[in-house]
């Protein structure tokens, strides 16, 4: 599909973007457009050819609504884990009646082929930034799963990276495409509530590991452990560390606080317009595992208080210490909205009657998240979750992680996206990488 003029040649592209590993360089293989029956260049109203990154998990999830979309062509999939790639290749290939889909180890592979219009990756947190910057810099749009970044300072790079080369970008925080989220931040912005003073964001509590040996041992055959680890300090390996338990440990997530502030937060932000604003003052604790093995280390249990500028606070904190549990609680001057997964609830109940207005604050509206995706790749228009949005939505959840890891309160400058006067704090917006990866 020719969306737009090329602005990086193939081969310097990959010049730019490969970088040596343990003394070895690897190149790509390119599958023609021809070989997948692609037919070259396809008008955008009838295919947009996507590559996955990342297939376990959400990956997964991601690749079956992909599949699912008739203008949407899946041609390549990518996994440092063997058995994902081959999973996600034949749940492909099943699809489409043939064994066209490529199999990648390597994402900069993936990247550097011509014919792959748009991307989808769902990898650990510590790996966004730099599969994210270097699909924005070969010209892929993109749909990613949240949270954003790693860090803020990370966030910070994707957010320029997309603007720079100006693709189409769509975090995965799903509720925003969920009718009765829209319908809660509708009401609450067209004033049924009040003034609303103080928002209640109810995360989960705990960390959701699953049981395995936490011990050192060899990598499994097929598993390319080293790069799973990429930027990422190094560690020896364990069954305990990889795949699903990497969000309860600090050298990849911030546990529950970063893998749901994506969802709950940005929730939070879209009903009280602070969708590019972020809180001034942050304090709170947690609690942290004290397990013998000590491999995961995020907080179980935790609560912070943000105050905005904007007159009001958020409190963010796990669902034992909510009194309306999980999702978000607007609470105003005249009522409040509470909405959640299980649906959206109001005092007074006859709140949620009452009709928006055709002159009254009307939200983005989408029914499909990946369609939407879709849509604004052929349109070229900005998508119901774009990559500023996830910026400062993930903003939260980083700020209070960084008050709780202080512990103290500390004071957030937006506009310059550091500390006030704070060089200790700042130390927390960001990280080294594990040679030889770099932004």
């Amino acid at each position: 599909m020719s969306k737009k003029k090329k602005t990086t040649k193939r081969r310097d592209f990959i010049k730019r973007t490969l970088i040596t590993v343990s003394g070895s360089l690897a190149f790509p293989y390119i599958v023609k457009a021809s070989a997948l029956g692609l037919n070259g260049h396809v008008p955008p109203s009838e295919r947009i050819t996507i590559g996955c990154i990342g297939v376990g998990g959400m990956g997964t999830s991601n690749l079956q609504a992909f599949l699912s979309k008739k203008e949407a062509r899946v041609v390549a999939v990518c996994d440092v884990d063997k058995e994902h790639r081959l999973a996600a290749k034949r749940l492909t290939d099943e699809i489409y009646g043939n064994s066209d889909c490529a199999l990648y180890n390597d994402f900069r592979e993936l990247l550097a082929r011509d014919d792959i219009d748009a991307i989808m990756t769902a990898t650990p947190d510590h790996w966004h930034a730099l599969i994210a910057v270097a699909a924005a810099r070969a010209g892929k749009d993109i749909y990613a799963e949240k949270p954003l970044a790693y860090s803020i300072a990370e966030g910070r790079a994707i957010v320029d990276a997309v603007r720079r080369y100006g693709v189409i970008w769509q975090t995965g925080s799903w509720q925003r495409s969920q009718s009765h989220f829209r319908l809660a931040c509708e009401l609450v912005r067209n004033g049924r509530i009040g003034r609303v003073h103080t928002v209640r964001v109810g995360l989960p509590t705990g960390n959701s590991v699953n049981k395995v040996n936490p011990k050192p041992t060899k990598p499994p055959e097929g598993f390319d452990y080293d790069f799973w680890l990429g930027p990422a300090p190094w560690r020896p390996y364990t069954p305990g560390r990889c795949h699903w338990n990497f969000r309860w440990i600090s050298d990849y997530s911030g546990g529950q606080i970063t893998d749901w502030a994506g969802h709950h937060c940005d929730i939070a932000n879209w009903g009280m317009n602070t969708e590019h604003s972020a809180p001034r003052f942050i304090e709170g604790w947690a609690e942290f595992p004290s397990g013998e093995d000590g491999l995961y280390d995020t907080p179980g249990r935790y609560y912070f208080e943000a105050l905005y500028e904007e007159g009001f606070k958020m409190i963010v904190a796990d669902r034992k210490q909510q009194p309306k549990d999980m999702g978000v609680h607007f609470i105003g001057d005249e009522g409040w909205i509470h909405v959640s997964r299980a649906g959206v609830d109001a005092y007074p109940k006859s709140v949620l009657k009452t009709p928006i207005a055709p002159n009254e604050i009307h939200l983005y509206q989408s029914n499909d998240h990946h369609q939407n995706f879709l849509d604004c790749v052929k349109t070229r228009k900005q998508t119901i979750t774009p990559v500023d949005v996830a910026h400062y939505s993930i903003m939260v959840g980083h700020l209070g992680l960084i008050a709780i890891k202080t512990g103290r309160r500390v004071e957030w400058d937006v506009k310059r996206e550091k500390f006030v006067n704070d060089p200790d704090a700042d130390r927390y917006l960001s990280r080294p990488m594990r040679s030889p990866w770099k932004l």
